[in-house]
């Protein structure tokens, strides 16, 4: 306050010599302080090259250039039609290999991001000219937001498709390792256990306050085997009020959270799984449940037993936790990953856990 009031009775003698000198000083130091303001918040509003921002930025980071939104509107028709195109194409003899997330940022430019609008004529006029002779540089160097697009699909689908290596039965009833390119991914509900869904995404919750559903409700039976979707690191692991009994998983890229809630009372995770752990995609990691809606830990406050399912995007670490979070609707991703079940069975009678049937190895991405 001392401050301030000297400040007060010097505005208010204009005839004094010492309090007209101290006027000047502290009208030069409000003049450069905003200039130095406009200046550095002028230079950042332009230094992303992306037009995407939350509404909220918080938390700052020392390198702004990174995408701040990201509306993942791709169809599983889309999805399904280019994934085909890129394995059938790194399967086969041809020296022309498409890349599905390069064919999707190429149509999202087409249709805007909004793949309802999604044209098989489209998809059709790319693969041509890339037969012909076409490069992806060629065919977008005019696409104002392909590089936008091509980065946020990278994001998000960048771990589901490439080279792994996986254990297969022989007649004999032993097994063998085979190398393969195609999806990697796997659906977070075990093979042969049956879940339904629908496109929750953005509905309203009320427990705790007011919010929107980020994430998918998987329905299914209490003790359903819940599957890593993804290689990847244990982030967290434990109890959330809100999700009950959850896990964490951060891609080995750092670019995807997934996130696994509601699981089993009294036996949500499957044994030795603990925070810091390294986890295959097709890892058994937990069972479906019903915990969650309550601050005292190990409580059924769940209606119907599902998985809650979640993908946060992370391009900076500004975005990990807080306003700035990142989640997308999983709905078609889920259609899509139905393709690539992982086969279960219960190793251990004493515990009733679970584990995956046959080992897989990750070719693209080191442990």
């Amino acid at each position: 306050f001392s401050s301030r009031r000297r400040h007060t009775r010097c505005l208010s003698d204009w005839s004094s010599d010492v309090c007209s000198s101290d006027l000047i000083t502290f009208l030069l130091i409000i003049a450069v302080t905003f200039v130095s303001y406009y200046f550095f918040n002028s230079k950042s509003a332009t230094s992303s090259s992306y037009i995407f921002w939350n509404n909220e930025q918080n938390k700052v980071s020392e390198n702004n250039n990174f995408i701040k939104w990201v509306d993942f509107k791709i169809t599983y028709e889309a999805l399904d039609k280019t994934s085909k195109l890129d394995i059938k194409s790194h399967n086969s003899e041809s020296t022309i290999k498409y890349n599905w997330i390069e064919l999707l940022a190429y149509l999202a430019c087409k249709n805007g991001g909004n793949f309802k609008n999604f044209k098989q004529n489209d998809l059709t006029k790319l693969i041509n000219q890339l037969d012909s002779g076409s490069t992806m540089e060629d065919l977008t160097k005019n696409m104002k937001y392909y590089s936008y697009y091509y980065e946020s699909y990278s994001a998000v689908l960048g771990g589901f498709i490439g080279n792994y290596s996986i254990e297969v039965p022989d007649e004999n009833g032993t097994t063998h390792f085979e190398n393969k390119y195609g999806i990697k991914a796997f659906l977070p509900i075990a093979k042969n256990y049956s879940f339904s869904h629908y496109d929750d995404f953005g509905a309203s919750r009320s427990y705790g306050f007011k919010r929107t559903h980020l994430g998918n409700d998987l329905m299914g039976n209490i003790g359903t085997p819940i599957i890593a979707v993804e290689s990847g690191t244990v982030e967290h692991l434990g109890w959330n009020q809100y999700g009950g009994w959850r896990v964490g998983i951060r891609s080995l890229d750092g670019k995807r959270y997934y996130y696994y809630a509601h699981l089993r009372k009294n036996h949500p995770f499957v044994n030795g799984l603990c925070e810091g752990a390294k986890i295959n995609a097709g890892d058994v990691i937990g069972y479906l449940g019903m915990t969650g809606y309550s601050t005292k830990e190990n409580v059924n406050n769940i209606n119907i037993p599902h998985l809650h399912f979640g993908m946060q995007l992370i391009f900076d670490e500004s975005q990990v936790d807080g306003n700035n979070e990142i989640w997308i609707d999983v709905y078609n991703i889920i259609e899509f990953l139905r393709k690539n079940t992982s086969s279960v069975f219960m190793n251990n009678d004493e515990t009733k856990d679970f584990s995956r049937k046959y080992n897989f190895r990750d070719l693209d991405v080191i442990m």
